[in-house]
């Protein structure tokens, strides 16, 4: 299972900064870095494409990833757009995960219809996947996808789900922020006995040190997954600790 690492956190401290803590988790041995996408909740996490864009030329072979981009809250053409730029830094390094959101205050910021999060979900990504493949549809004319190809594409996602993910996306995203290891294992039973491919399991939290966090790491191991993602607090252990507890 390879490892990865978070380029933001959840606490009311201020952002890392991204270039110095891409190279620090690179340094350390993080073979992945992802960020998320909140706008609407407490402190600044800063935004997605810029945060790895910076650790894109901070950084050299550590693979890229969202978990996730809450689609409905972008225009499809908008956001393929800035995929597509992103992915001119940072070459076939990215992976893009999305979901609808589950968060109502990411929505209120932005003045977007909670409710109807779903159906612009599956409106959106319909249009995102041909705008990534060859940057038209019959809505919006982009430049040229970049030669290496459209991202690979990940859902973020829980409950029924789940089994969406393994049939109609490139891989799946489980965070592991609000859910149990137990929870978290069974659901990707679910996600394999489906035909599911990638897994990955981010916003792991390193809770109670290195050795607990270890743990967890080698029971998602176990169980299958491809990759784990941990979130690492401003007061927690440092990247090296913690690299060296899943080595």
């Amino acid at each position: 299972m390879r490892l990865g690492a978070t380029l933001a956190h959840l606490s009311d401290a201020p952002p890392h900064p991204v270039a110095e803590w891409a190279r620090r988790l690179a340094g350390a041995g993080f073979e992945s870095l992802w960020t998320p996408q909140i706008i609407g909740r407490g402190p600044l996490v800063p935004d997605p494409f810029v945060t790895l864009a910076a650790a894109a030329a901070a950084t050299t072979g550590v693979a890229l990833g969202t978990a996730t981009l809450q689609v409905p809250l972008h225009h499809p053409a908008d956001l393929a757009h800035r995929i597509l730029s992103l992915v001119a830094v940072c070459g076939d390094r990215l992976s893009v995960g999305v979901s609808p959101g589950s968060t109502r205050d990411d929505y209120a910021a932005l003045d977007r219809p909670y409710p109807a999060r779903f159906r612009t979900f599956d409106e959106s990504v319909a249009r995102l996947r041909v705008l990534l493949a060859d940057g038209r549809d019959e809505h919006a004319v982009l430049a040229p996808a970049p030669t290496t190809g459209a991202p690979p594409v990940l859902l973020g996602s829980w409950g029924a789900k789940v089994e969406r993910a393994a049939r109609e996306f490139d891989g799946w995203l489980a965070s592991a922020y609000r859910t149990t290891p137990d929870e978290i294992v069974a659901a990707h039973a679910r996600y394999r006995a489906a035909g599911g491919r990638r897994a990955v399991v981010c916003a792991v939290p390193v809770t109670g040190g290195p050795g607990p966090t270890g743990e967890v790491l080698h029971r998602y191991a176990e169980a299958g997954f491809d990759e784990a993602v941990v979130l690492i607090g401003p007061d927690g252990p440092g990247p090296e600790e913690v690299r060296a507890a899943f080595p």
